[in-house]
């Protein structure tokens, strides 16, 4: 089952099919996924099909709350499908959107399903000056991708590039670092983009003071 429209109380929600991981991914993300357990194919299967989308929402150990995993996550589309052998899919998402999880269903098959709202995309918000080595640092990084082989096509940040949008070159650093699942499922919670890029210069400083 893919995404259906709901109103409640006045309020727009929908059903969305939902993917627990260990990941955590930002609107304008991408995100690989290869797919055997077949509850899960035949999720991806429909959701290709019609062109809907799927929510992916990280899980993790000791994680405390409503559900088993984050009642904050991502709705993911599939841009490129792949079967190179029966029982196997490979799949490369685009992230869309934020959500809050409202309530779930198990279905029969194990897999779930979850009433959702939408969470508003962060606004865009320049890149202030004091806060310009991490675009710097991104740019830096993406170039020397590309010289090394890598394609646009195959580089884990996906076009347009938004070096000047606070919110875009958090989200890209918080997908790259190594920071524990729990960290960037914090920062995928916040509202603010701004916060969300000083948090990140913060750990560049950190990373630096500690080499």
């Amino acid at each position: 089952m893919c995404a259906v429209m709901v109103i409640t109380d006045n309020m727009s929600t929908r059903l969305l099919p939902l993917f627990p991981l260990g990941v955590v991914v930002f609107p304008q993300g991408l995100l690989p996924l290869r797919i055997f357990e077949a509850r899960y194919l035949d999720m991806v299967k429909n959701c290709y099909r019609e062109g809907a989308e799927f929510g992916v929402v990280s899980i993790f150990e000791g994680g405390e709350g409503r559900f088993p995993f984050a009642e904050v996550g991502t709705a993911v589309r599939i841009v490129d499908f792949d079967v190179p052998e029966i029982g196997l899919i490979n799949i490369r998402c685009k992230a869309i959107e934020r959500f809050r999880v409202l309530s779930t269903s198990r279905q029969a098959d194990g897999s779930w399903l979850g009433e959702v709202e939408a969470i508003p995309n962060d606004m865009a918000v320049n890149l202030p000056e004091d806060l310009g080595r991490t675009a710097d640092s991104l740019r830096q990084l993406i170039s020397a991708l590309l010289k090394q082989g890598f394609t646009e096509e195959s580089l884990p940040i996906a076009t347009p590039y938004l070096f000047d949008d606070c919110a875009w070159v958090a989200n890209r650093w918080i997908e790259l670092l190594n920071l524990p699942l729990e960290q960037k499922q914090r920062l995928l919670e916040l509202d603010s983009p701004l916060v969300r890029l000083e948090l990140v210069q913060d750990i560049f400083s950190e990373n630096e003071k500690g080499a």
